[in-house]
């Protein structure tokens, strides 16, 4: 899975003290677009401009560590003399279906937007509307007027395997991404992962299931989750009722018949793998 980046380590400890040098990367991230060289997509290679190729006076702030790499983000637009020759803006998701790597590169693309995105939108205080600022001893946002605290938004979130003795509930999402899908769905207030699994499952296909075990979970920055994987049986009858609103597929699929996703990237491709080569438990 993207985070799996293995010799490499990711260090997220919060630092205020770190000040970016020449050498260091610049996440130029707005709006979920990172600025990247062009030349990524035909060498599949993910490249981030260093802060010496950036020709701007402005206070960066220090994100995390890869290695000894440090990464640091720019959420100021740039005006075109401002970009290095190469050098552009493009959707950060597209780095994913592209499949393009290393893989820590693409972490810290994914993890580095999911940042940036906590940083634009805590700007003001929801509570009275007053500028944040950030504390000066954790990652948060705190308000000076009123003392409102605001942490890194993570919200969980389920994928599901649902399995019928050889077969696998595979889906496909009406719109947006292409490839073959679990149930998904996020976890509601009041309510258990596991009953999320149960409603999830019935919402988009109609059928009841049993013998919930968790699997695994992943750190999903494109869209503010924390992903939590899960196997269970069908349970009764096994009649799929498609939500067609959220989906233009659902099915249930031979193992050995199972597509799987482009890229090793996703808890979804890696459970679906799973069942494929028969190692579910």
């Amino acid at each position: 899975m993207v985070q799996d980046i293995y010799p490499h380590k990711l260090h997220n400890e919060f630092d205020p003290n770190i000040q970016a040098t020449p050498k260091d990367v610049l996440l130029c991230i707005v709006n979920g677009k990172i600025l990247i060289h062009l030349n990524c997509f035909e060498n599949k290679e993910v490249v981030f401009p260093k802060v010496k190729e950036i020709q701007i006076h402005s206070e960066y702030r220090y994100l995390f560590s890869i290695d000894s790499t440090k990464y640091f983000l720019c959420d100021m637009q740039l005006e075109d003399n401002q970009i290095p020759s190469g050098y552009g803006y493009v959707e950060e998701r597209s780095l994913r279906i592209e499949g393009i790597g290393p893989k820590d590169n693409l972490f810290a693309a994914i993890t580095g937007k999911h940042l940036a995105d906590w940083y634009r939108d805590t700007k003001f205080c929801g509570r009275c509307g007053h500028k944040m600022v950030h504390s000066t001893k954790e990652r948060a946002m705190i308000c000076p007027e009123c003392y409102n605290t605001v942490y890194p938004r993570i919200m969980p979130a389920v994928i599901v395997g649902v399995i019928n003795g050889d077969k696998l509930l595979l889906t496909k999402y009406r719109t947006g991404f292409k490839y073959n899908a679990l149930i998904a769905g996020f976890t509601e207030i009041g309510e258990t992962v596991e009953e999320t699994v149960k409603r999830e499952v019935m919402e988009e296909a109609g059928i009841k299931v049993n013998n919930i075990r968790y699997y695994k979970s992943q750190p999903w920055g494109s869209a503010n989750d924390i992903l939590l994987g899960f196997f269970c049986d069908v349970k009764g009858n096994d009649e799929i009722s498609m939500d067609t609103n959220e989906l233009k597929y659902a099915d249930w699929v031979q193992r050995d018949e199972i597509i799987l996703q482009p890229g090793e990237f996703s808890l979804t491709n890696e459970m679906m793998k799973l069942f494929k080569e028969n190692k579910v438990e």
